[in-house]
C-alpha cells in the first residue's frame, strides 16, 4: 500500500466497468483525487458522478487530463479498452499505467484477502461473504462484480484488515491476487477467446488454487477439477462442509448446514436455486473456519438480499412475475431457467435473451440452444458485441443461433423492438437475461407491469 499511497491522483480508463468502479470508489474513500473516462453514460457512471467522482465521455485529451502530473498520478485501465487516444497520451507522457488486476493485487498484498473464483457463482458468493463479514463486525473492504442489494454498491469499506474480492479469471487477472482464503465455485469452459480450450482454463484455476498458503483455507465445490489438498463443500451429498434437507416455505428456502463436528438446522434465505444454496454453503464454511460463529452466520444469511440482476424478482397484483438475471453462459441459463421451472412448474415462461460476445455464442451455441429450448416462448435479441467486431465472426449471428433452438414460438429481434413485442405476448413469467445492454429494458418492463 505504501506504493499506491505515493499517488494522489487516480485516473481510470474505463471507469464505468463494474470492477473498475469498485476500485475507483476505494481510492475515493481513501481521500484520493479520482477521475476517469468511459465511452457511454450509464446508471453506474451517473452514480459515480453523484458520489463526487469526475467522469467524462469524450475520448479526447481534456484540460483535466492535461493538468495531471506523471509524478503523482496513477493511471488504471481495463483490458477491455483498446486503441484509445487517452491511454496513448498517458503512455507517451511517462505516466505510471497499470492494469486494474495489478492494482487490485497490490491492495490484497497488505490485507487478509478472501478471494472468490469460478466461472459461475462468484458474484453472489463474494457479495454474500462481504455481507457476512459486515454482520460479523470485521474490518474489511470489498470489491464486487455486481451491485449488492444490501450495500447498494459494488464496494463497501469499514477497514483494511480484510479484503473480499471477486477473483476474475478473464485475462488471468486472478493470478495477480494474494489470497489468504479462497473459494472456487466452478471451472467450466468460458472465455475461450482468452484460454483457447477447457484444459487451459482448468490450468488457470489450478494456478489460482496453488496461491493459497494452507489447504484448510481453500474451499472447492466437490467434483470441481482442482487437484491437491483443500476443503470440499456440496449440497445434498457428503463433503467436508455440506447442506441438505432443502425445503421451501413460501419464497424462503430452508436448509441444514453440516461440519464434521456439528449440524446447524434451519438456515433460511430468499435466494432461489440449489446452486445458490451451494454458494451459501461455501461462504458459511469459509467464515466459520475463519472464526465466525455459526449463530452470527445464520442471522446474516437470513438478511442477505442478493445482487441486482441476479434473479431479481418482482410479483404483481395481476399474478404475473418479472425476473431479471445476468446469466450469459449455458450453465447459468440452465440454473436460472431450471429454478423457475422448479418453483413455478405450471406457469408459462417467456424468455428474452441477449447473447454476449460473438466468440461465446460461437463456442457454446449448442449449449445455448439446449438451455433456451426449455423456454415456453423465446425472444432472442441480437448479439451484444462488447469488445468484439462482427467482421471477425462471419456467420455468427442470433439468426444462426435461433435455427438451432428446438422451440415453436421463437423470434429474433433488435433490442429497441423488444418491449413492444413483450407487451403483445401472453405469459405468466417474463425473464430478461444476458450481460450486455439488455438491462435497459428493466425499468420500462417494470413500469409497464406495475400498471
Amino acid at each position: 500500500m505504501t506504493y499506491l499511497n505515493s499517488f494522489q491522483n487516480f485516473y481510470f480508463v474505463g471507469i464505468g466497468g463494474i470492477g473498475m468502479s469498485a476500485l475507483a470508489r476505494y481510492f475515493y474513500a481513501s481521500n484520493k483525487n479520482v477521475l476517469g473516462y468511459d465511452k457511454t453514460e450509464t446508471k453506474l457512471t451517473l452514480k459515480l458522478k453523484e458520489e463526487g467522482i469526475s467522469v467524462h465521455f469524450q475520448g479526447e485529451i481534456t484540460e483535466e487530463i492535461k493538468n495531471l502530473s506523471p509524478e503523482n498520478t496513477l493511471v488504471i485501465y481495463t483490458p477491455a479498452i483498446k486503441n484509445l487516444e487517452i491511454l496513448d497520451y498517458f503512455k507517451e507522457n511517462k505516466f505510471t499505467v497499470l492494469k486494474r488486476a495489478k492494482v487490485l493485487g497490490l491492495i490484497t498484498e497488505h490485507t487478509k484477502c478472501i478471494a472468490v473464483a469460478g466461472t459461475h457463482g462468484k458474484t453472489t458468493t463474494s457479495s454474500l461473504v462481504a455481507h457476512l463479514c459486515k454482520e460479523a463486525g470485521l474490518n474489511f473492504s470489498c470489491f464486487l462484480g455486481g451491485i449488492s442489494e444490501n450495500f447498494q454498491s459494488n464496494f463497501y469499506h469499514s477497514g483494511n484488515e480484510y479484503s473480499v474480492v471477486e477473483a476474475d479469471e478473464y485475462d488471468r487477472s486472478f493470478l495477480t491476487l494474494s489470497p489468504d482464503w479462497a473459494i472456487v465455485t466452478s471451472t467450466d469452459a468460458d472465455h475461450l477467446d482468452i484460454y483457447g480450450d477447457v484444459e487451459t482454463i482448468e490450468e488457470g484455476f489450478q494456478e489460482f488454487a496453488n496461491l493459497l498458503p494452507k489447504k484448510q483455507q481453500l474451499f472447492v465445490r466437490k467434483g470441481t477439477s482442482i487437484k491437491g489438498e483443500f476443503q470440499t463443500y456440496a449440497v445434498n451429498e457428503k463433503a467436508d462442509f455440506y447442506s441438505d434437507n432443502l425445503r421451501m416455505e413460501g419464497d424462503t428456502i430452508l436448509f441444514d448446514f453440516h461440519t464434521e463436528a456439528e449440524t446447524t438446522k434451519d438456515f433460511s434465505w430468499e435466494i432461489p436455486g440449489i446452486h445458490n444454496v451451494e454458494n451459501a454453503t461455501a461462504a458459511i464454511a469459509l467464515l466459520n473456519t475463519a472464526g465466525v460463529e455459526l449463530s452470527v452466520l445464520k442471522k446474516g444469511i437470513a438478511s442477505f438480499k442478493g445482487i441486482k440482476r441476479r434473479y431479481t424478482k418482482h410479483r404483481f397484483d395481476s399474478g404475473k412475475i418479472y425476473i431479471d438475471d445476468y446469466a450469459h453462459h449455458p450453465t447459468e441459463l440452465n440454473a436460472v431457467i431450471g429454478s423457475i421451472k422448479t418453483f413455478y412448474p405450471d406457469k408459462k415462461l417467456l424468455v428474452v435473451f441477449q447473447p454476449h460476445l460473438f466468440s461465446r455464442t460461437r463456442d457454446f451455441a449448442d449449449g445455448f440452444a439446449e438451455s433456451l429450448s426449455k423456454s415456453d416462448e423465446l425472444i432472442l435479441l441480437d448479439i451484444y458485441p462488447a469488445r468484439e467486431l462482427q467482421e471477425n465472426f462471419e456467420g455468427i449471428t442470433s439468426e444462426w443461433l435461433l435455427e438451432k433452438i428446438d422451440l415453436d414460438k421463437k423470434v429474433n429481434l433488435k433490442l429497441e423492438d423488444a418491449l413492444k413485442k413483450i407487451k403483445e405476448k401472453e405469459f405468466d413469467i417474463v425473464l430478461t437475461v444476458g450481460a450486455g445492454n439488455i438491462d435497459t429494458l428493466y425499468d420500462p418492463i417494470l413500469s409497464w407491469m406495475k400498471v
